[in-house]
């Protein structure tokens, strides 16, 4: 069938259901029609088969599964479905004009586009509310203003005693229906005797309660601690506007008009809180009527005389029960299993079936007993697992896809659990918008141990390159070598654009050392003789005659 016709069908089923159930007096919404086909047609009990296109008889099987089961009001399976579909379709989570605008800019105003006239009259309607603020808290104005503060100071404490209240209720009720529908899951004549009540759908209404008063109550406290800390900015803006004004007649708008505009945000931030304090507590009180058919099934009477001689435990007690018996690893080899103090973020883990023990759910056909996570979370397939005893951890690690598939056909059964275990993955047909954005995000754990490792010397055979060279001039060398550079030649080549930036050199010879003399020193001497007698050898005759010879030189010739 193309899904165009398809979509066709199912609307026309939805609004057929609508209108049989108008008829009986019983008014429902399209969202809440919608829900219930796709719970008759998950159950196998009503034997639809999804392979194959929807005949007419099947429709108007459908159909009458759908308004009988939306008809019957003292069903606590409905009245838990009804509550779902409500709790997702209301759920809201946390999420003096002249002196401002002169006259004179009233036609740059009017110039602008569509878009800048709407920022620009947001931000002065902004500026307004900050003066407005600052005149109310000097006592000079601001008339009409609630002191939104006060108010939440007032609403938030009565809002969560209420709340607080509604809890401890519902938490007893749950309680007490657990231990008698544990002795029950012992008893098997008692177990009989106890179907015709539907204590077990009842148990899961009150459970579905619960979660929805927890998460309404997790947003308040986050909306009281948002209001403490607003109140503080409040005191400081206004603290630092009243440092700047003192008893000036004019301010600078540049220093003033920021913090009026932050003024109004804080404000604004003040009435959203108002808004959504007020939508929680409208939401409580709305849910409360989706209880109503407990005082009808079980009289208090009836619980009590159920309940003698049992001893009814909270879930803090059974957690405490069984501190001591936890999983034993030697145990294990294939399965991993977390701890507190080896999982740094141990308790942000998101635990498979809202944290309730998987074993005793699969095996006592749907009993909701609170897990314990000391015993030790199983990780299985990227899922976190918590168990009530050691020997219900034991049992499931040893065949989890077993157990997993018994939830899931219980599920098919009674499908408020769906969204009470929070099964959403693997009936995604059925998430609710507003949990749509959170299926695929998961808190990995951040384990913690102790470890340690050890490397071989030498883990890969020895590789040596024999070209490997650490010289950097002998890889010159080299690269020189492969250059070959004795068949090369230079050449240089001149153009117009460049012949003026050629590089010129010049050479200068640099100054010498002189010296000048002003006088000079001279002297004179006489001939020095020189006078030589020749002959007085004596010579061939017996008379020896000395001849003086002269040989003195004048003083200019030397």
């Amino acid at each position: 069938m193309p899904p165009t016709q398809a979509e066709s069908v199912i609307k026309n089923i939805i609004r057929e259901i609508g209108q049989e159930c108008a008829g009986h007096g019983e008014i429902v919404s399209e969202t809440l029609a919608a829900f219930m086909v796709k719970a008759v047609v998950l159950d196998p009990s009503n034997g639809f088969n999804m392979d194959r296109p929807l005949m007419k008889s099947d429709v108007q099987k459908l159909v009458k599964l759908c308004v009988s089961r939306l008809l019957d009001s003292k069903n606590p399976s409905l009245d838990t479905i009804k509550m779902q579909v409500y709790f997702d379709m209301n759920y809201t989570s946390r999420a003096a004009l002249q002196s401002i605008f002169p006259q004179a800019e009233l036609g740059t105003f009017l110039t602008l586009s569509k878009k800048d006239k709407e920022r620009q009259l947001k931000e002065l309607t902004m500026i307004v509310t900050g003066i407005r603020l600052f005149n109310r808290d000097c006592g000079k104005g601001g008339e009409g203003i609630d002191d939104l503060p006060a108010i939440l100071h007032e609403a938030i404490p009565a809002t969560t005693q209420h709340i607080d209240s509604q809890l401890r209720t519902a938490q007893d009720q749950a309680y007490r229906y657990t231990a008698i529908l544990e002795k029950a899951a012992n008893n098997p004549l008692l177990r009989t005797e106890l179907q015709p009540y539907m204590l077990k759908e009842a148990l899961y209404n009150v459970r579905q309660y619960e979660v929805f008063l927890q998460i309404i109550l997790s947003d308040i406290i986050t909306c009281a601690q948002e209001v403490e800390m607003m109140i503080k900015q409040l005191g400081a803006q206004l603290e630092q506007l009243k440092m700047i004004v003192k008893s000036k007649t004019a301010v600078p708008t540049s220093q003033v008009f920021p913090i009026f505009i932050a003024l109004s945000n804080l404000w604004t931030s003040f009435q959203d809180e108002t808004v959504l304090i007020s939508v929680l507590s409208n939401l409580t009180t709305h849910l409360e009527p989706f209880l109503g058919a407990h005082e009808l099934l079980f009289p208090e009477k009836v619980i009590q005389n159920l309940l003698d001689g049992l001893t009814v435990k909270t879930d803090v007690c059974r957690v405490k029960e069984h501190l001591e018996d936890r999983v034993h690893l030697v145990d294990f080899r294939k399965q991993e299993w977390l701890f507190p103090e080896t999982t740094a973020n141990f308790d942000k883990l998101l635990i498979q079936y809202r944290g309730f023990c998987a074993y005793t759910f699969a095996t006592t056909d749907g009993l909701l007993l609170p897990g314990n996570p000391a015993i030790g979370i199983l990780k299985y397939k990227e899922k976190y697992y918590t168990f009530n005893t050691r020997d219900a951890a034991y049992l499931f690690a040893e065949n989890p896809e077993n157990y997993i598939d018994l939830i899931r056909e219980k599920a098919k059964k009674n499908t408020e659990l769906i969204q009470l275990l929070e099964l959403h993955q693997q009936f995604e047909t059925l998430i609710p918008y507003s949990q749509m954005k959170d299926v695929d995000k998961q808190i990995k754990p951040i384990t913690k141990s102790e470890s340690s490792t050890q490397t071989d010397t030498h883990i890969l055979p020895p590789t040596i390159v024999r070209s490997y060279e650490w010289n950097e001039w002998e890889l010159r060398r080299k690269a020189i070598k492969l250059a070959n550079l004795r068949q090369k030649a230079t050449h240089s080549v001149q153009t117009d654009l460049s012949h003026m930036r050629r590089e010129n050199c010049s050479q200068v010879y640099p100054p010498k050392d002189a010296g000048t003399q002003s006088k000079r020193e001279g002297s004179s001497r006489v001939p020095r003789p020189q006078i030589y007698i020749a002959g007085l050898r004596g010579g061939q005759g017996k008379v020896t005659s000395g001849v003086k010879v002269n040989l003195t030189r004048a003083v200019d010739e030397t």
